[in-house]
């Protein structure tokens, strides 16, 4: 049976599983508490990560080298243009948000307030906190300022890097650490790809101990 080993909360997992929705690829998700190192998650994947995909009787592992091989496998409907400049464009943003956005702020909004928690490492440091509250606006000005030139983050069409972005501020989204109000074009952007049914199962996440809000599932916020 094909699987994707994943975590609800984990943008990285959440990237993944909305390319997936997208190709309408049918896959399981089982749950996986990664922290703990079970031998047999261990094996499927030595780095101790999720997501880890199986697939095409083979196991990925890494959400970027993932994404990359569905593209190839299922090129329809593509979430990669075929100019190689628009390409270029769509990888840059995705390591964007897979990197930076997610350093400065998935790192410290989520991981400090749930996942903490979930691992019984202790309580949330406030730095961090306070240091992810104030990059994210910086990271949704540098969004709108996107899209009042683009219809979509890297151009006329959705890609890649709109999944990308979406499966970091969903995370956030389900912890209410987005001020949707700060960006009329982000959050109509937000409330596009959130309509479309690859989001469905992203939209009926709930992670016990961890309600989400009432707006999270809310196609108009």
């Amino acid at each position: 049976m094909n699987t994707l080993y994943h975590a609800p909360l984990s943008p990285f997992c959440r990237k993944v599983r909305l390319s997936l929705a997208e190709k309408k690829i049918e896959v399981g998700l089982q749950d996986e508490r990664y922290w703990e190192k079970a031998p047999e998650f261990m094996r499927r994947n030595p780095a101790g990560k999720v997501p880890v995909l199986k697939l095409d009787g083979m196991i990925m592992t890494e959400s970027a080298a993932i994404c990359e091989y569905l593209e190839e496998a299922y090129p329809a409907p593509p979430l990669l243009p075929q100019a190689k400049e628009a390409r270029l464009e769509v990888r840059r943003l995705v390591t964007w948000f897979d990197d930076k956005f997610h350093h400065e702020v998935t790192a410290n909004l989520l991981y400090e307030r749930v996942n903490k928690k979930m691992m019984g490492l202790g309580y949330p440091d406030s730095k961090n906190i306070k240091a992810g509250s104030k990059a994210i606006k910086y990271h949704l000005d540098y969004m709108s300022w996107i899209l009042d030139h683009r219809r979509w983050l890297a151009g006329d069409v959705m890609t890649l890097a709109d999944f990308a972005a979406a499966a970091q501020l969903s995370c956030l989204d389900y912890i209410s650490d987005v001020d949707w109000n700060r960006s009329e074009g982000v959050k109509d952007w937000y409330a596009k790809i959130k309509s479309r049914p690859a989001f469905r199962g992203i939209l009926a996440d709930v992670v016990p101990g961890f309600p989400p809000p009432r707006h999270y599932a809310d196609l108009d916020f």
